[in-house]
């Protein structure tokens, strides 16, 4: 027989499992293939948030109250990020990448998964430093409609500011990062001539279709939280999103070693987890 803790917990995943099937049919968001640890880690922060002492609580909630729900996807989709994260992955597509995409006569970018927009901005001032803004689109998209309007606006905190320099510096960057900002009243606001070739979206990796011919797609830290059936579908619209030729950018944790979509990549720079595309006409 079960224990009373056995018991409880089988309800608990019952109840969550009916909570995430809820937000999928109500409002068409689609969190069933995302890692259950991570689910479960950031739904009880919810839970507690929101004063609700089951996931039955929480989704009589969020069903029946629409109003909870951007807070709610604050807390399911990742909002951590900064600008030029990992430097040594920026220098690479500044060393490595950017002299393949000078081949291009013009050039799609993809963020997917771009969170509050730093690492778009990052992309934009790179590609601005090595003279490929205008050809460039960029494409930046998320689930979340509360991050894709911070992204946009660009407004960050000035307490960020040092951390955002010292990885402009170490990635290679060619100016001052104070060229692209306007400093005041405890915020840093980027220049909106960064985004003026950018397209902000709504786009789901776990539901909607291909994005379009990308050049080079970053998806960064994005990844870890899905389950692999969810992973390997996310590696397929990259792979038919991607120019042949085209890259693409992973997070250190991720990589396409055990996607069936494998074949269609190569290492380009292992040790940044960065990709190309073959075997496209």
């Amino acid at each position: 027989m079960m224990d009373a803790a056995q018991v409880e917990e089988s309800t608990e995943d019952i109840e969550l499992r009916l909570l995430l099937e809820a937000l999928s049919q109500k409002y068409h968001y689609d969190f069933r293939g995302y890692a259950l640890a991570s689910i479960k880690r950031r739904m009880k922060q919810a839970r507690e948030r929101f004063g609700c002492r089951s996931y039955s609580m929480l989704q009589d909630l969020v069903l029946h109250e629409p109003s909870v729900l951007p807070e709610l996807l604050s807390y399911l989709t990742v909002q951590v990020s900064e600008m030029f994260r990992d430097p040594a992955y920026f220098r690479a597509i500044r060393e490595h990448i950017v002299p393949h995409l000078r081949t291009f006569p013009s050039l799609k970018v993809w963020i997917a998964g771009c969170s509050a927009g730093e690492e778009l901005y990052s992309f934009a001032i790179l590609f601005r430093e090595e003279g490929l803004e205008e050809r460039t689109m960029f494409y930046a998209t998320d689930i979340n409609p509360d991050a894709l309007k911070k992204a946009e606006a660009g407004v960050y905190a000035q307490e960020r500011i040092p951390l955002f320099t010292e990885n402009h510096r170490l990635s290679g960057g060619k100016s001052s990062l104070s060229d692209y900002y306007t400093a005041a009243y405890g915020s840093a606001m980027f220049d909106k001539t960064l985004r003026k070739r950018t397209i902000f979206s709504d786009h789901s990796l776990v539901s909607d279709a291909v994005f379009g011919e990308m050049q080079l797609i970053s998806c960064r830290n994005v990844l870890i939280y899905f389950n692999r059936e969810l992973q390997n579908r996310a590696f397929g619209l990259f792979k038919d999103s991607l120019a042949h030729h085209g890259f693409l950018g992973l997070g250190s944790k991720e990589n396409l070693r055990f996607s069936t979509h494998a074949d269609a990549f190569t290492e380009f720079t292992r040790s940044e987890r960065i990709y190309q595309r073959v075997g496209r006409a």
